[in-house]
């Protein structure tokens, strides 16, 4: 039985022999818990369960369902069935996809059908993601990473509202929680605590990019969200999973069992209508008061109370001193023509990124063909991107793994420091040992308008399903994100900015924005380096891109720990798999998203006649909407 532990974290950086295996399951926890949801706006949109045009703009400023009733009632049905094949929709005013929930990316369509920009259309879009998954695995307290292009000053900006730890948190290496990988319920976390949670800046981010850009009057972004929640949504087979699977925990505070369970105690099951009325008041008074009503007001006093009476250490000085952190974008060359614009540190995905799309060239695999047809070029991207634990492990590991490498941002992100590495994974120095093969047998959102505005959103709770905690304050659910992020928290000071490793960007050719894209999930960084390579190397289109076959994020072998190659059944060629030389697991559809897949959405914008063509996830209940 494997259990992560404080102890057996803080082992890791004592002992390199076990920083491997450990560090590996550490990060199959924080990503797997990382169940992050993607937007991706191009004000201009068009629908897509297949191509297809909605009617023209109107004219009235009004993002309530009651107005486009009809559409409302069409995509709420159509989310309780997952696609098997990405949504696509092209337009030439403006375009929304998300990697869950068709409903949203409908509500954002409507910001920009009212005359909101591509920022509009991506806010609205996640804030009625939360509401639509009972904030399950995203949350209105937890995560959101922004990058933007604004077409009026040709700028592209970024906006970090991610983990904000705790002043009083000065033993972070004793905060409670873990992983058991050795069991399913295991998976689900343990050990309560209050000490798990941390600030999140989701909504002091949607706030201050409102402010900053958008068009909008505030309380229309909330409108979507506010009807699901007073309406109540259907619950589909997937999502009547994630009751059955916190049942317990759902049941253990008052106020969660108040909100989550039936009046009988039982919890909601496939075909049930979920109303969220608490919630919905809540969002009303952030629509009415602004932020400040929940990191300095009558919610922020309810959330340490709730927090501190499970344990916590949160404090309102936490709340009330968060702000959310503008940067310039990192940017980078992508291939000889784009160029590519991200989130830069201490967001740790963007680097990542870069330094794999870096890899891929200093490698040669992309002169070896794809690697859905060439075991060679398979194996190689393989090694590349198991590369990102790379963020994880102390200094002092990354020196003794690959001595004389920098490993600082700056070095990462040329193609120098990507020529050098390469020897070292040529030579079998990778970051973690595959098994062997033996015998044979966390929502996105990207968004463009008419004007040319992009906007890309990952947003998350960072947490599995709820977390272990399962606290809930007003509607609007805790996660425990400090339950498996211990050793990271112990680098930096307390009250200061944990890293993410979300892979958000905006790409150019010459001074033309042409994609923007988020991704999600356990295998975010595997999902993000197939995608733009598919798209920039290989000449597919967004949709073709995500309909491609794709390789997870590798699973640690139970006993070894070692990593396992996951792939989505039936979509390789035997002889590719079988070629690679390492074990490998074919994962049924059903299993994908807890099996280390990773999601990736994006709209491309053709630089000469404007048009603009969105595609959703290929595997979930998502949706393009363009017109």
């Amino acid at each position: 039985m494997l259990k992560l532990t404080t102890d057996s974290l803080g082992r890791l950086n004592r002992r390199r022999s076990a920083a491997g295996p450990v560090l590996f399951v550490l990060l199959l926890a924080t990503l797997f818990s990382a169940t992050l949801f993607s937007t991706t706006v191009f004000s201009g949109p068009a629908v897509a369960q297949s191509r297809t045009v909605t009617p023209p703009i109107s004219k009235v400023s009004d993002t309530h369902p009651d107005s486009w009733r009809a559409d409302y009632d069409r995509y709420m049905q159509a989310q309780l069935v997952d696609r098997t094949e990405a949504g696509v929709a092209s337009g030439k005013n403006g375009a929304v996809t998300v990697a869950y929930n068709g409903l949203a990316a409908r509500a954002g369509f409507e910001a920009l059908k009212q005359g909101g920009n591509a920022l509009d259309a991506a806010l609205t879009t996640a804030v009625t993601q939360v509401a639509l998954t009972a904030g399950a695995p995203i949350s209105y307290f937890g995560i959101m990473s922004l990058v933007y292009y604004d077409a009026e000053s040709k700028q592209v900006y970024t906006m970090n509202a991610e983990w904000n730890t705790l002043l009083g948190e000065t033993e972070p290496m004793t905060i409670p929680g873990g992983i058991d990988m050795s069991s399913a319920d295991g998976l689900y976390g343990r050990d309560p605590n209050g000490r798990t949670a941390m600030v999140g800046g989701f909504m002091k981010g949607v706030g201050a990019a409102h402010s900053k850009f958008g068009e909008l009057s505030f309380d229309q972004i909330f409108a979507p969200a506010i009807f699901v929640a007073d309406d109540g949504m259907p619950i589909s087979k997937k999502v009547a999973g994630y009751w059955s699977g916190r049942a317990t925990d759902l049941a253990r505070l008052p106020e969660t069992r108040k909100t989550f369970l039936k009046p009988d105690g039982s919890a909601y099951v496939e075909g049930d209508v979920f109303k969220q009325p608490a919630l919905a008041e809540t969002l009303r008074n952030v629509a009415r008061h602004g932020t400040d009503y929940m990191y300095k007001g009558p919610w922020a006093e309810r959330l340490v109370a709730a927090v501190n009476a499970d344990g916590g250490k949160m404090t309102l000085e936490d709340l009330s001193r968060y702000e959310v952190t503008w940067s310039s974008a990192l940017s980078a060359p992508l291939g000889e023509q784009y160029t590519l614009y991200t989130n830069p540190p201490p967001n740790s995905g963007g680097v990542s990124m870069i330094e794999a799309q870096n890899l891929a060239r200093a490698s040669g695999m992309l002169d070896e063909g794809h690697w859905t047809e060439s075991s060679s070029s398979f194996r190689k991207a393989l090694d590349i991107t198991q590369l990102y634990v790379i963020d994880f492990f102390p200094e002092a590991a990354q020196a003794a793994m690959y001595p004389g490498i920098d490993f600082s941002a700056d070095s990462r992100v040329t193609t120098a420091h990507a020529d050098e590495l390469w020897k070292h994974l040529a030579a079998g120095k990778v970051a973690m040992p595959w098994k062997d093969a033996g015998p044979k047998h966390s929502d996105d959102v990207v968004a463009i308008d008419s004007e040319g505005n992009i906007a890309a959103i990952t947003h998350s709770i960072n947490c599995v399903l709820w977390g272990k905690t399962a606290i809930v304050v007003d509607g609007i659910t805790i996660g425990d994100p400090a339950s498996f992020q211990q050793a990271q928290i112990a680098q930096i000071e307390p009250g200061s900015r944990l890293k993410s490793p979300t892979e958000t960007g905006i790409v150019f050719k010459g001074d033309q924005p042409v994609l923007g894209f988020a991704s999600m999930g356990s295998g975010l960084h595997h999902r993000t380096f197939q995608g733009l390579l598919n798209v920039f190397h290989y000449g597919m289109s967004v949709d073709e891109a995500i309909n491609t076959p794709d390789f997870f994020m590798p699973g640690p072998e139970p006993g070894s720990l070692q990593p396992v190659v996951k792939v989505p059944a039936g979509k390789f060629p035997k002889a590719v798999l079988d070629g690679l030389g390492i074990a490998y697991e074919e994962i049924a559809v059903g299993g994908a998203r807890f099996a280390g897949e990773g999601v990736w959405v994006a709209i491309w914008r053709d630089p000469v006649t404007g048009e603009v063509t969105a595609a959703s996830h290929n595997r979930t209940n998502s949706a393009a909407v363009a017109f």
